[in-house]
């Protein structure tokens, strides 16, 4: 396997000149951005749109960085559009409810909701996985997850966010039929993502989200921004920097079981030893992955019901 580079640095703020440069600088020593984007590109921007109930913790994926890269990606001649598909409700529903409208306006971002096909894999053990066709079909997918802990998975970086690209209610039936498996949950996640294969992950860690993750913590500034063009080893250098044990991360004990991790790992900018967080806090007690049939049910009626009923009333509310 050829050895990989994982770009790090510092970056302090969420300002829009700041972030930019910021942006610029963790990019340039992969190419920037034009090494991935080219005129007349298709380019989805995956964010981590996990709920729209917790605005002001940091549980998604800041719109300010879906900004700034949008606009790299124009500047570069690409089309950029924005897909997700959250556990409950739309995509669009989610991202305007934690403040996307605005950029969404000025850029006329299009948003997607993602619809599934079914596509073959290099995996013996998940050799089909039903995917977002928006993302395998897009030309670029750059993939804009956020640093959180995770109670189910201790914690979720970019391997993760590619989640949620396995569409509609199929996430819940995944924690069914795999869940019972921390080992066999981690390695289709791995899978996923491996087939999904986003050309370019920007990792925020700027502000992260800690403890009762995904939405259940609480903000933490770290003030690192990562960017690299493969997922699992940008995933190993966070857990590096967080001082996070990757034998306890599923996604990432997966990833090395499989050897999709690169023994060598070039960093050009800054080191994870240079910028170790020691006191990230985890999970207190992690709870199983697993979903009984009552929990999907319950699961299926919540994302309908959000989706179809609550997002619609509150946009005729504005009106």
């Amino acid at each position: 396997m050829k050895a990989a580079t994982v770009s790090l640095c510092r970056a302090n703020s969420y300002d829009d000149l700041v972030l930019r440069n910021a942006l610029i600088q963790v990019l340039e020593p992969l190419g920037g951005i034009s090494a991935f984007v080219k005129p007349g590109s298709r380019v989805l921007l995956k964010p981590n749109l996990l709920t729209g109930a917790r605005p002001q913790k940091e549980c998604v994926t800041r719109p300010e960085i879906v900004r700034c890269v949008a606009q790299l990606v124009l500047e570069a001649g690409g089309k950029p559009f924005l897909g997700d598909g959250p556990a409950f409700g739309s995509a669009r529903g989610v991202a305007v409810a934690n403040g996307y409208q605005p950029l969404l306006e000025e850029l006329n971002l299009p948003v997607v909701e993602f619809s599934g096909k079914r596509y073959q894999t290099v995996s013996d053990t998940f050799n089909h996985l039903l995917l977002s066709k928006e993302a395998m079909e897009a030309d670029v997918t750059i993939n804009l997850p956020k640093v959180k802990s995770h109670v189910q998975l201790t914690m979720t970086l970019g391997v993760k966010n590619l989640f949620g690209c396995v569409p509609g209610k199929m996430k819940a039936w995944w924690h069914m039929e795999a869940g019972k498996d921390s080992g066999r949950f981690g390695e289709m996640l791995v899978e996923t993502a491996r087939a999904i294969a986003p050309d370019l992950t920007i990792l925020d860690g700027i502000i992260g989200h800690e403890g009762k993750g995904p939405s259940g913590g609480e903000p933490r500034f770290l003030g690192i921004l990562g960017a690299a063009d493969n997922v699992f080893a940008l995933d190993r250098a966070f857990l590096e920097i967080l001082q996070v044990d990757p034998a306890t991360v599923p996604t990432a004990a997966a990833a090395s079981r499989l050897n999709l991790c690169p023994a060598t790992v070039d960093f050009p900018l800054l080191t994870p030893t240079e910028l170790q967080v020691s006191d990230w806090k985890l999970p207190e007690a992690l709870v199983p992955i697993d979903f009984g049939m009552p929990r999907v049910i319950k699961s299926t009626f919540r994302h309908f019901y959000i989706r179809f009923i609550k997002e619609p009333l509150a946009v005729y509310g504005r009106s």
